[in-house]
């Protein structure tokens, strides 16, 4: 298989590409739902992790409206590797500074690398943490992986945790079916930039502490959308005997 070319960090953050692509795309996300963004106030200068919860397939595409049209930011997401084996994406995603991350175990260190460069250049790599959508049967948060946080301690940057709600009513959980409704509010909340002291290498022990405060605080943030107190201890879908990524949904 050939290997998913990795995107170049450009001279200027909002290239001619992306806003070539946003001007189409933005308008017809916005007859999918009429999505809202809180917490800018909390947003730092220059580079940082934006991590987020995964409810759904359209989560990219509603965090990147909120991130480049209320965050006034080019979002750079890890994204899973094959979306880039689709025909118009694996020539467009590259060019618009999007970054594959293989699954089952491949070496992703040349994606991590790029994703750092971006960061190193001032710009906004966007993270799930969870690895894949959702298995909680609440929609609440997982656990997270710590690909994200790892980044965040070697290079001294902030984490910023984010967190949306609503979009899983156009798009269900781990299903294709799009229910588009311009009325329907979707959210993304915004909270305070976690500051992790900066290290080459973290223990064990820092990385994961760091990385269970972070899936809590975007839990929290889902809270305060849903009006609830989110569980104390997130789903883990290896502790519940499920595999961890594919649809589990899906009838056998």
């Amino acid at each position: 298989m050939a290997e998913t070319p990795l995107p170049k960090v450009p001279k200027k953050e909002n290239t001619f590409a992306f806003r070539l692509i946003a001007f189409f795309l933005a308008p017809l996300l916005r007859l999918m739902f009429n999505l809202k963004t809180s917490g800018t106030e909390n947003l730092p200068k220059g580079g940082y992790v934006l991590v987020g919860n995964h409810l759904s397939n359209l989560d990219p595409l509603a965090f990147a409206y909120s991130v480049y049209i209320h965050m006034k930011r080019v979002p750079h997401f890890l994204a899973k590797e094959s979306l880039f084996r689709i025909p118009v994406l694996k020539q467009l995603l590259p060019k618009v500074g999007q970054i594959p991350v293989y699954r089952g175990g491949r070496n992703n260190e040349d994606s991590l690398r790029a994703a750092k460069e971006f960061i190193r250049a001032g710009q906004v790599v966007v993270v799930f943490p969870e690895g894949t959508l959702t298995r909680d049967p609440n929609l609440w948060p997982m656990r997270g992986k710590s690909g994200a946080i790892r980044m965040a301690f070697e290079l001294g940057v902030p984490i910023v945790p984010a967190a949306h709600w609503g979009v899983d009513k156009i798009m269900g959980n781990y299903s294709s079916k799009l229910k588009p409704n311009p009325f329907h509010l979707v959210q993304v909340k915004i909270g305070e930039p976690i500051e992790l002291q900066k290290k080459a290498n973290p223990s064990a022990q820092e990385v994961n502490d760091a990385t269970a405060m972070v899936m809590h605080r975007i839990a929290d943030l889902v809270g305060q959308m849903r009006g609830e107190e989110p569980p104390k201890e997130l789903w883990d879908p290896v502790k519940n005997s499920q595999q961890e990524t594919g649809n589990f949904r899906k009838k056998k």
